[in-house]
């Protein structure tokens, strides 16, 4: 059964996997699903880890940065409540 989710990318990132999904002829949702089935799978202490790592930095442009945010339960509440507006 599949499930929806919101994500959000750099744009320049979405475009360039675009092109590879579609040269893989896949769709962006299968290409996504297929690397988080990749992480999930097994066990790894960081995302430095992963066997994906070298693919990714070899489909980026430069090196791949991983960016995250520290954000409250009430911060991604809100920001839930206004992306449902």
């Amino acid at each position: 059964m599949d499930a929806k989710i919101t994500l959000s990318f750099d744009a320049a990132v979405i475009d360039r996997a675009k092109k590879f999904a579609h040269k893989q002829n896949i769709s962006l949702s299968r290409l996504t699903e297929f690397l988080y089935d990749k992480i999930t799978h097994q066990s790894y202490a960081s995302l430095e880890d992963l066997a994906v790592a070298d693919w990714v930095n070899q489909v980026a442009e430069g090196k791949a940065e991983y960016k995250t945010k520290k954000r409250g339960r009430k911060s991604l509440r809100n920001e839930f409540l206004k992306s449902r507006k």
